[in-house]
């Protein structure tokens, strides 16, 4: 994947248009994903009208909106305009976060003949080694939406597995949620069993009186703290967040 945009500048669809243009930016933003060519004209109708979908499509696995972590997949358009005007206005139907290669960048038209493609929409995807792995996914989109997803992930062997769309949260555990506040208490509870201890053996040094009562009191306390934090998920490590 980045072998075949390593030498090039890619140019992201924001504000700003930043551009990719070193080889470490490239292999940051490539590597290990699912790439998706996206060939298409402004003045070709079935692009217009693919476009909401295809955007709705990426952004639902991509969007933190849509899901707790962004699935592994870049989109790419290659603009086959007939002007630049044309790229720029059919560039603000598609995603932000898609990329993009110039106008006056020949390699355009080079991605379009090594792919062969011969229609408009196409939508080649790749695997992370630049292998096809769908010679043209209009019509999976159109039909699964991002549930296809799943299977260019498992077709590509991605190394990072760890996404899950968001309503597959509903009905598991919130335990995950509560974790770090358990924890807390259980030091705060092991920090006011220390810090009596510390003061009755003060107390004994600097020889003041204590009586049975309260040597009765301090041993209670420090039993019953050793329960809640033996007793703690967290306690030796039980538990990590």
């Amino acid at each position: 994947m980045v072998d075949l945009f390593v030498d090039r500048v890619l140019v992201k669809n924001n504000t700003d248009q930043d551009e990719l243009d070193t080889e470490r930016e490239i292999v940051m933003r490539l590597q290990n994903r699912i790439l998706m060519l996206y060939f298409a004209s402004a003045a070709c109708e079935s692009c217009q009208q693919f476009a909401p979908t295809l955007t709705d499509f990426f952004e639902r696995l991509t969007d933190e909106f849509y899901v707790d972590r962004g699935a592994q997949l870049v989109l790419l358009y290659i603009s086959l305009d007939q002007s630049e005007e044309q790229q720029e206005s059919f560039l603000k139907k598609l995603p932000k976060k898609c990329l993009f290669l110039a106008y006056e960048d020949p390699y355009r038209r080079e991605l379009k003949a090594m792919f062969n493609v011969e229609e408009l929409p196409t939508v080649v995807v790749l695997r992370p080694d630049c292998s096809i792995l769908i010679p043209n996914a209009v019509k999976e989109i159109l039909c699964q939406g991002p549930d296809c997803y799943r299977n260019w992930q498992e077709a590509a062997e991605l190394i990072d597995r760890n996404f899950m769309i968001s309503e597959d949260f509903e009905g598991k555990s919130m335990r995950s949620l509560s974790d770090p506040v358990r924890r807390l208490k259980a030091e705060r509870e092991k920090g006011r069993r220390v810090q009596w201890v510390r003061e009755g053996a003060e107390r004994r040094d600097a020889g003041d009186a204590v009586s049975e009562e309260e040597e009765e009191e301090e041993e209670e306390e420090e039993e019953e703290g050793n329960r809640r934090i033996d007793g703690s998920p967290y306690a030796a490590g039980g538990v990590t967040s």
